[in-house]
């Protein structure tokens, strides 16, 4: 093909792309909803629209003359995947040592938003074992979040419980409940999985907002007791028995919040610290093998049912513990807490950071739950700056931000994994 006609199939992909965000654009940004005197006034943006469609026109003008003029010597997507290794043994211990340290010097808000993230984290390396390892696509992880939440409310509440003696209790019952999902959904796959867990997540919801006797409905439930320390409050009166009183302190806000800080980044190295045990085990390397082909997982001898149920009840696990603490952390739940949204950002946050890695879900739940929050001022045009990143991402790393990784089990020295060879069945 000549450099002309390559030119003009190029011109004309990029028109059709800028057609068809004129179509999807024209209604969702350029008529905006405005209050008047008596009722609302559609008010048009045709210079929004604009500016979206020639951003389109450009971009795929330029994504396709970068593939037509791709340098000879681009770095192949194996040399790549080793880059990427090497970079991340220092990535991890210097996200580790900012995590540990962070409160140490940052304020109050820098702490609530590395605690939000944290319990992204936290959700995103209980997925991993679920959609990264066992290749099960589900859609409905938020409705664990809920049970595990929920249970803590209730326990904590009708029976006295504390906080610490609710949480695996609260781990049980999700991991009960991953049992309870597993066991309609043996033999399904893809598609009708991702259906399936769609629906249990929003059963569960509807079943949270209408059971008001339980669970006090739309009300939510509130007074949801706070962590203790070895028995110590943190209260800000500083009375008996209370942190402060006894480690002789002024009693600050900040002190509860510095906890807390620490109780879900403990629960999150733990998650890690389990997910990677197991994978390492025959159970783990059950999952991956599940991942790759089920039938040929079958002929090994491999129970399939076993497998599958315990990749979600242990995901399930997770995510209960990271309710408990999310209902402790609020001291208020309510069903509106846990909408799909939830489980289509913790699912993004695995894809994004690379199915089965450890390290990428930490860096895709920072990039996207601390970016979302640091473009909170521009509410009106963070969804789109949001969605234009997950394009972009899904185009230059389709396969998530760290695709390879180092094998389970190895034969002589231990080599990171291109993600084409694991999408193959070589992994």
């Amino acid at each position: 093909m000549s450099a002309v006609s390559a030119g003009a199939a190029a011109l004309r992909d990029a028109f059709l792309s800028a057609l068809v965000a004129l179509g999807l654009f024209g209604a969702m940004i350029g008529l905006k909803t405005e209050v008047g005197p008596t009722s609302l006034v559609l008010v048009p943006r045709p210079w929004a629209v604009a500016i979206a469609v020639a951003v389109v026109f450009a971009g795929r003008l330029a994504l396709l003359t970068w593939r037509a003029w791709r340098p000879a010597g681009t770095p192949s997507p194996r040399r790549l995947v080793t880059a990427g290794a090497r970079a991340g043994r220092f990535v991890a211990p210097l996200l580790l040592v900012f995590a540990i340290t962070l409160p140490a010097y940052a304020g109050r808000y820098w702490i609530d938003l590395g605690i939000l993230v944290l319990t992204y984290v936290m959700l995103g390396w209980g997925l991993t074992i679920v959609v990264g390892l066992a290749g099960l696509l589900d859609l409905g992880y938020v409705a664990f979040y809920a049970v595990g939440a929920y249970s803590y409310a209730l326990l904590a509440q009708n029976f006295g419980l504390g906080f610490w003696t609710c949480l695996p209790l609260a781990g049980l019952l999700a991991a009960c409940w991953g049992l309870i999902l597993g066991f309609p959904v043996l033999r399904l796959r893809g598609d009708y999985l991702a259906i399936v867990t769609l629906a249990f997540g929003e059963i569960i919801r509807i079943v949270l907002l209408n059971w008001v006797s339980l669970t006090n409905g739309p009300q939510g439930i509130s007074g949801i007791p706070r962590p203790t320390l070895f028995g110590l409050t943190f209260t800000m009166d500083g009375g008996p028995g209370s942190v402060a009183d006894f480690f002789g302190v002024e009693p600050d806000i900040s002190q509860r919040v510095i906890f807390l800080y620490y109780v879900i980044f403990g629960l999150a190295l733990l998650t890690n610290w389990v997910s990677l045990r197991l994978r390492r085990l025959p159970l783990g390397r059950a999952w991956e093998a599940l991942r790759e082909d089920e039938v040929a997982c079958r002929a090994l001898g491999i129970n399939v049912t076993t497998t599958k149920l315990t990749a979600f009840a242990i995901g399930a696990c997770f995510g209960g513990f990271a309710g408990a603490f999310f209902a402790t952390r609020q001291a208020f739940i309510s069903p509106e807490s846990f909408t799909f949204m939830e489980s289509a950002t913790v699912l993004a946050i695995v894809v994004l950071g690379g199915l089965g890695s450890q390290l990428g879900v930490a860096l895709a739940a920072l990039v996207m739950i601390g970016g979302t929050e640091l473009f909170r001022e521009f509410a009106e045009y963070r969804m789109l700056i949001f969605g234009a990143a997950l394009v972009v991402m899904m185009i230059l790393r389709p396969r998530g931000l760290v695709s390879g990784r180092t094998p389970s089990v190895s034969l002589g020295s231990s080599r990171q994994i291109s993600a084409d060879l694991i999408s193959q069945g070589r992994g």
